[in-house]
Order: C-alpha cells, then sequence, then structure tokens
C-alpha cells in the first residue's frame, strides 16, 4: 500500500523485452536503500525489484503485458523519469490517501497553466471505464496524491504547488501525454455498492 507522497524520481536507463513483458533499468538515488523482491511504486504502478546492481547504480523491475496495456509504462523511453514510492511503513504518518499501486486507466493531460506561482492542470479520461471523480477528492496521478477541483463526467482539474512541481515528474508533461490514473478506492467501493444496488 501507498499514499501518493512522491519520495523521489528515477530515470529509465533501458529497457528489454522478454515475451510480452518488459524489464525496466533504472537509476535513482533511492536504489542503494531498495531490496530485491521490494515493492515500489513506479508512476502509481506497483512493481516488484527484480535484481539490483552490486555498485548501486541500477535496479531493474518487470512490467507484465496486461500492466503495460493498462498504463503508459509501455510509452516510456530512455531518459525518461518516472515518480517513485516505497509501500508505507505501519508506523508512519499517513499524508496522501489511501493509494494501491494499481492503475484503473490512463488519462490524457489536456491542459497546463501557470498560476504566478502554482500550476493548474487538466486531465481527461474514458468516463465509460466507469470511474468517477467528486469535488475535492483525492487522486493518484502517475503515482502522486493530488485533491480534485473543476470535476466533470470524463474530466477534472488539479492544482500543482511549487514542492510537488519540482520533485516529481508532473514539470515533464506537456499537453497531450497520457498519465496513469489510480481512482479513490472509497469512491469505487461506494460506485460499485450503488451501481449494483447492494444496500
Amino acid at each position: 500500500m501507498f499514499t501518493g507522497i512522491i519520495e523521489n524520481v528515477a530515470e529509465l536507463v533501458s529497457f528489454e523485452e522478454n515475451g510480452s513483458n518488459v524489464t525496466f533499468k533504472f537509476a535513482c538515488k533511492l536504489t542503494h536503500e531498495l531490496k530485491i523482491d521490494q515493492s515500489v511504486s513506479h508512476n502509481g504502478v506497483c512493481l516488484t525489484v527484480d535484481s539490483i546492481a552490486a555498485d548501486g547504480s541500477f535496479y531493474t523491475v518487470t512490467a507484465i503485458e496486461e500492466t503495460l496495456k493498462k498504463t503508459n509504462l509501455g510509452k516510456l523511453q530512455v531518459n525518461d523519469l518516472v515518480n517513485l514510492e516505497r509501500c508505507m511503513l505501519a508506523n508512519g504518518r499517513f499524508d496522501g490517501h489511501i493509494v494501491q499501486g494499481h492503475v484503473d486507466q490512463t488519462g490524457v493531460c489536456s491542459s497546463i497553466e501557470e498560476k504566478n506561482g502554482s500550476w493548474e492542470l487538466r486531465f481527461t479520461y474514458d468516463e465509460t471505464q466507469g470511474n468517477i471523480t467528486v469535488e475535492k477528492g483525492s487522486i493518484c496521478i502517475n503515482g502522486t496524491s493530488l485533491t480534485v477541483f473543476n470535476t466533470a463526467k470524463n474530466a477534472f482539474s488539479v492544482a500543482i504547488i511549487p514542492y510537488t512541481w519540482e520533485h516529481t515528474n508532473v514539470h515533464k508533461l506537456k499537453i497531450g501525454d497520457s498519465v496513469n490514473l489510480e481512482f479513490d478506492i472509497l469512491g469505487k467501493y461506494m460506485q460499485r455498492i450503488l451501481s449494483e444496488k447492494l444496500i
């Protein structure tokens, strides 16, 4: 489980196709703190550390075909940055919101507006997949916990503070870019209950 509070970014060094899977090699400042078989969120996708270089210069993770189809990981290119978060500690503060590392679908960045020290970004998504946002609710974009406003049936906006802009890969986004979206788990349960009239 994660919280959507990004610890660091990792740079994609290389990737290799293995059948329908892809193994990614990343370099980051946290590599020496990672362990093999550890779960780490990459742009909001929970992946398992496969290997770590003896000198700590890189580590590898593998994404299966299903993950590549449902996320933006398959579009990564060498030198791209991904947001990283290790799984939450049971004895730590819960700063973001409940994030599982299971991406629901991708969305598209439709606008980026500088707001005199902060940034407002708008995203669209395919509403036919049954996901929803609510005003002032939570959303996870590329692994980052953010608050939704100006919500619509297939779109929403988020505000980015300078710290988040500088310390995540959000400043690399361009209009038309694909992002990973994980919708609020509490909202998903309520949507399922109400849609199937389970109460």
